[in-house]
This record gives C-alpha cells, sequence and structure tokens, in this order.
C-alpha cells in the first residue's frame, strides 16, 4: 500500500534536491506512522526501566537481560546497557531509532550521547534514538582478559604502535597477541563464544520489542552495517528502514561462507588498505592545492606535499621524533581521515616534519552517562571480529600479506594487515556465526550510504553491499572521512531524513556531496558542519573506533591501538 505522509513540517532544501525527491521511490508494507506498537508477548521478553542517566541528563537508561546462549534461552543471562533520548518533537513521535556506532566494540551508551547533534533534525524530532553497549563491550557484560587496569596498560605497551616494523617489533606483536589469547580463554571461555554478530542481532530484535514497536527502524555506521545486514537477513519480515553508513562487504567479511582456510585477511578482503591509500592521497591533494594558511604541511602543489609525507615516513623509519614512529603516525594520518580534523592532522605533519612532538589534541567533553570511560581492552573488538570473520592462523602469515600490500596501497597497506594479527592465536570461534546468504527479501527496502574517500570502508564494498542485499538503494557521498554522519552533507541528510520517516528513497544514481571538504574556504565551510562533529578531530574520551574494529584512543599525541 503507498505509505501516508506525516504532516509535520520539514527542512527546506535546494530546488534541485526537492526536485529530485518527487521522483523518490516510496515502499510498500506497514505506515511508517505506526511503527509503535505493542510487542510480542515473550515469556523471556526484555523489561527496560527507563530512569535519567544522572541527575539533569536529557538522556534515560536502562538495562537489558538476555540470553548469554540464544540455544539456550532458560539458560544464563548477561546484562545490556540502553541508552536513550526522547524524540524532541515537534511533530508526532513515529517509534525509536537503534543506533549502532561500529567498531565492533563501540559502546554506543557513550558515542549516541557524545555524537547525538549529528542526528538530521528532523529524525531526532520525529524518533526516540536508542543504543546499547552490544554484548563483550564496555558498560555491558564484558570481556575482560585482564586483572587490573595496570596490568592491560602493560600489555598495550608491550607491541608496537600502529604496526610492527622489523623482526624484532614483529615477535613482540605475536607473542602479545598470543598472551593475549591464553588470558581470555583462561578468563573468559564461555563469553568468547557468543558474542557473535549474530548474537548481537538477536539481542537487537528483543530490543524492539521492548520499546513497542512492530519493526525495526536502525542506523548503523561501519560494523554496524554489517550487524544491520545480518539483522536483515535474519528477520527480513521486521525491517521497516535501515540507513547503512560506510559499509562492510557481508560476503568479504564472511570470506564468502568458505570452509577453507583464509589466505587473506578480512580487512584486505574489505579493501581497506586501498581505500585508505587513495583517501590519504586524495588528502594530500586537497592540501597540496591550498596555501600554508589553510593546510600547515602543504608543499606548494599535490605532488610536492605527496613527496613531502613520504620523505616524513622514511626520516621517521630512521629516526621518530620523541614517541612519533613511523607506524604510529601512518595509524595517527588514517585515524584522523575518519572525521572532521584535516588542518589539525597536517599541523600535526608539519610539526613532525620540523623535528617538534605534536601538541596533544583537546578532548572533548564528557557525555552526560554514568560510566563515559568504562574499559574497552582491545580483546573486546577482537572477540567479535576474531569469533566471526576468517583471518590467517600462521602469525607468520600476517607480514607476508603485509609486504605484499604495501606494494600495492604503501604504509596503509601494512596498517590495515596488521590490524587483524590479533585473530592468528584467538581461542575462540563463535558458535552462532551468521555467514548468509544476504538477500534474503525484506518488507521494506534498505539505504545504502557510501564515501568516495574512506580510509577504512571503501566505496566499492557499499557497492557490493547494495548489490548483496535483497532490496537496497545505493546513495553516494562525494566525500573524504568514514561515514556520512560524522563528515556532514545537508543532501545526505535530507535523503535520510525523508527515507526514515516516510519510505521516500533516492532516485537510483543520486551522489551528494560534503559541506564542508578539508580545507575549504571559511563559508563554505559555514554552511552545513556540525560543531559537535568538529569535536572528534581529537578523541580521546569520544572514543573514535575504526572500521575494522581497533579501538584508538590519542593518548600524549600518539595512538594506541
Amino acid at each position: 500500500m503507498h505509505i501516508a505522509r506525516p504532516t509535520s513540517r520539514r527542512r527546506s532544501c535546494v530546488a534541485v534536491i526537492a526536485a529530485l525527491m518527487t521522483c523518490s521511490t516510496a515502499w510498500t508494507g506497514q505506515d511508517l506512522a505506526v511503527a509503535g506498537g505493542a510487542p510480542t508477548p515473550s515469556a523471556t521478553a526484555v523489561k527496560l526501566d527507563w530512569r535519567p542517566c544522572i541527575q539533569g541528563s536529557p538522556f534515560d537508561c536502562a538495562t537489558a537481560k538476555v540470553p548469554l546462549d540464544y540455544d539456550e534461552p532458560d539458560g544464563r543471562t548477561i546484562e545490556l546497557a540502553v541508552v536513550k533520548r526522547k524524540a524532541t518533537g515537534p511533530g508526532g513521535r513515529l517509534g525509536t531509532l537503534f543506533f549502532n556506532p561500529g567498531g565492533p566494540g563501540g559502546p554506543g551508551t557513550v558515542q549516541m550521547p557524545q555524537n547525538y547533534e549529528s542526528f538530521p533534525r528532523e529524525v531526532r524530532e520525529r524518533f526516540d534514538i536508542v543504543s546499547w553497549d552490544p554484548r563483550g563491550i564496555g558498560n555491558s557484560t564484558a570481556v575482560n582478559c585482564f586483572s587490573s587496569p595496570e596490568e592491560a596498560a602493560d600489555w598495550n605497551a608491550s607491541k608496537a604502535v600502529g604496526f610492527p616494523v622489523g623482526e624484532k617489533e614483529r615477535a613482540a606483536f605475536t607473542a602479545a597477541y598470543k598472551d593475549l589469547a591464553q588470558r581470555c580463554e583462561q578468563r573468559a571461555p564461555e563469553l568468547l563464544r557468543h558474542v557473535s554478530t549474530a548474537d548481537t542481532a538477536r539481542d537487537l530484535d528483543r530490543l524492539r520489542k521492548a520499546v513497542g514497536d512492530q519493526q525495526l527502524t536502525y542506523y548503523g555506521i561501519s560494523y554496524g552495517t554489517y550487524l544491520g545486514a545480518t539483522y536483515a537477513n535474519l528477520f527480513p519480515g521486521k525491517v521497516r528502514a535501515m540507513v547503512f553508513d560506510a559499509n562492510w562487504d557481508p560476503q568479504a567479511w564472511t570470506d564468502n561462507a568458505s570452509d577453507e582456510a583464509p589466505r587473506t585477511t578480512a580487512f584486505q578482503r574489505l579493501g581497506s588498505g586501498r581505500s585508505a591509500a587513495e583517501t590519504v592521497n586524495h588528502f594530500l591533494t586537497l592540501c597540496g592545492s591550498t596555501t600554508t594558511a589553510r593546510c600547515a604541511f602543504s608543499a606548494g602543489s599535490p605532488q610536492a606535499t605527496r613527496d613531502k609525507y613520504d620523505q616524513l615516513l622514511q626520516r621517521l623509519r630512521k629516526e621518530p621524533v620523541g614517541q612519533w614512529t613511523y607506524a604510529g603516525t601512518v595509524a595517527d594520518v588514517v585515524n584522523s581521515l575518519y572525521v572532521p580534523g584535516a588542518p589539525e592532522l597536517a599541523g600535526r605533519l608539519q610539526d613532525l616534519w620540523q623535528g617538534r612532538v605534536p601538541e596533544p589534541s583537546t578532548l572533548p567533553p564528557p557525555p552526560p552517562v554514568p560510566n563515559p570511560n568504562p574499559y574497552l581492552g582491545e580483546e573486546q573488538s577482537t572477540a567479535v571480529f576474531c569469533g566471526d570473520s576468517p583471518n590467517p592462523r600462521d602469525p607468520g602469515a600476517y607480514h607476508t600479506l603485509a609486504e605484499a600490500a604495501a606494494d600495492r596501497a604503501g604504509a596503509t597497506g601494512r596498517y590495515w594487515i596488521w590490524a587483524s594479527a590479533g585473530c592468528a592465536s584467538w581461542p575462540a570461534v563463535a558458535e552462532d556465526r551468521y555467514r548468509g546468504p544476504w538477500n534474503k527479501p525484506t518488507a521494506n527496502p534498505i539505504l545504502v550510504v557510501g564515501n568516495t574517500y574512506d580510509p577504512s570502508t571503501s566505496l566499492s564494498a557499499a557497492q557490493a553491499m547494495a548489490k548483496e542485499l535483497a532490496n537496497a538503494r545505493l546513495l553516494t557521498h562525494d566525500a573524504i572521512g568514514h561515514t556520512a554522519l560524522f563528515n556532514p552533507s545537508s543532501c545526505i541528510n535530507e535523503h535520510a531524513s525523508r527515507y526514515l520517516i516516510d519510505g521516500a528513497l533516492p532516485p537510483a544514481g543520486t551522489t551528494c556531496q560534503q559541506d564542508a571538504p578539508p580545507f575549504a574556504a571559511p563559508q563554505l565551510a559555514e554552511t552545513g558542519a556540525n560543531p559537535t562533529t568538529a569535536h572528534l578531530a581529537g578523541v580521546s574520551a569520544a572514543l573514535l573506533l575504526t572500521g575494522g574494529g581497533l579501538l584508538v584512543a590519542l593518548r600524549r599525541g600518539r595512538v594506541i591501538r
């Protein structure tokens, strides 16, 4: 049936976008104005006792209990920390938008409140926005393989920042992850086997029922797109509206459901190294196309600036600047390009070029939640992606793969190969993995968004996601950065809002522009920049996660994996 359009006031748009919207596709199925409804009765239904997270906070918090093992629904339970911001109005509430911030390992109870203003205004007006720390993560029942923070810090310090360079660092890297695997097998053997994406998708469906929505409205970024695709194929009839932003190709992630020993890493199959190389190259091109007043690292032309960057890395490989090593700088560059902050990155590179240790980044204030800085050890993300995705089990294979990747993608190729190194000795495979199919017909179509220059998730992965799903529409974002949500485009926001509110898909082949490209003139940068996303440039407390699931904290001016 045709969906009745809500009558709430919408944001005005430029004429060309308005014209495009008149020929947008709208889905059929449940009326989007009645997303809510009584949850399906269940003997094990989740109950959410919402209370203000802290006194005076606009966010509400609750705890959900779910089965550890869905094959034993009446067995041991675990807890999920959940957070909500109520719809602000004006306009009638349409239901709940569930948000997953990626990772794996993103703590939604921190990242959603931290970045709430990044959601389009109309979406905040019409939906409660709910997020949660997935099982194994953060404030939920979490994987923790250390007896104290000091022990965890010592483990972190035992391996190179970014990736290993040289035989000695490679040996220490391998030994560190072998040690981590042994610790985790001793401390959390049962939990390790029940933190799969499929388990989290089933948790999400219970949360959907708990808020009273008959179908799911969802926004997932990075790893959250893979979670969304898993949900859509486990519960195809429950899809109301789902936005997948910065996509993981599910066939690549699962190695096409092959039972053969994998010969490549998950991030290699996703094309992360190549995409990162193209993004860094584009950043340097933009930098070299402007003056040092806008990009401190500019050498006067794109080629000269690219050459300057290569020379800097060669120098750092021979002699670090303070704690800034070759590999640590590569990691900082890749992760800094996730979000707005190109001038700050250029400033750090220029400091290093001149032999100065860059100043630490300014941290944003913590969100108003009970525990804005939960323990997020690397074992949490590792438990999810190593349990879900096939990676080589021979530690020695990673050096060979990294050098081959460097021939194609330079230093970023090395970075993304070594990002999977923890899987070589990981002790557990998820008992309940979902490996396809990915094309089950869903009740409503899915909107897939991909950036042209993304340091983690390639546009080709978004194209593959849109092709593999049974009913999806690709929306291309001509932008540099990881996700459209954190690299704003008023055009993307308009399309996403209309889709989430009343089901209007953008016309096939639509491409949107970034509101504030790196090093843009001030008048351009003011057109759509979100002040909240500006905080992300120097995150530590903001908990920036790479699309590969490696927690990045900028501490004392360097990236810690």
